[in-house]
């Protein structure tokens, strides 16, 4: 009788959460950078652009009773061909839209990586998913007047949740970035039952697709 309340009564001890994490934005404005000095506490100033789609893992002890690992998918040399593919979005929940702060062209192309994000993936409920934006190589001259005000405002009325001056070489504010995109992921995931993620990756995946199609034709 005890044993069958224990089993009863019995709460996983620790929670695991899987997150898929886009990491997007112009290509050169340090998005592998950023990867690497996160997961591996690594900086070089000679990384090629890499082919393909790569992704590494980041694991973290959130808290007593929550693991999550972070899966971080840089688009890694796919930027020259404009609108990325919705495999690569699929599934993710959460995002970082980077830019270089020593080249203004890489700020003016971050609300079309943030159109191309939200017309590719949603939370369940039909938002947005969070994405932060970065705004990378604060330890260089800065291009551009993008003042805090200005960018508060600017992240406002482009939907991102909030903004980090970031540099993969010095590690400043990647930590922090990344903590504040993964309370906001788990504060949506809390309000998602997990089903519900499935059933609705199941409606929304045909659709998109046929819609593509049709688009090609025209």
């Amino acid at each position: 009788m005890a044993g069958g309340e224990g089993g009863g009564a019995r709460v996983p001890e620790c929670r695991e959460h899987l997150f898929k994490v886009l990491v997007i934005g112009e290509l050169g404005v340090g998005k592998t950078s950023i990867i690497k000095r996160y997961v591996h506490q690594l900086f070089s100033q000679h990384y090629r652009a890499t082919i393909g789609v790569d992704f590494a893992l980041k694991v973290i002890h959130w808290d007593s009773k929550t693991l999550v690992r972070l899966q971080l998918w840089d688009i890694a040399g796919q930027e020259r061909f404009g609108n990325m593919t919705r495999v690569y979005y699929k599934e993710a929940v959460g995002a970082f839209v980077v830019f270089d702060v020593t080249r203004g062209s890489t700020f003016e192309a971050v609300s079309k990586w943030k159109h191309d994000l939200d017309s590719k993936v949603l939370l369940p409920n039909g938002s947005p998913i969070p994405a932060v934006l970065l705004a990378n190589k604060c330890d260089q001259k800065k291009d551009g007047s993008q003042n805090p005000s200005q960018m508060d405002q600017f992240c406002k009325e482009g939907g991102f949740i909030g903004w980090f001056e970031t540099s993969a070489k010095d590690n400043i504010n990647i930590d922090e970035a990344a903590r504040f995109l993964v309370e906001n992921v788990l504060a949506n995931y809390k309000s998602f039952p997990s089903e519900e993620n499935d059933v609705s990756k199941l409606k929304l995946d045909p659709d998109p697709l046929r819609a593509d199609s049709k688009s090609q034709c025209c």
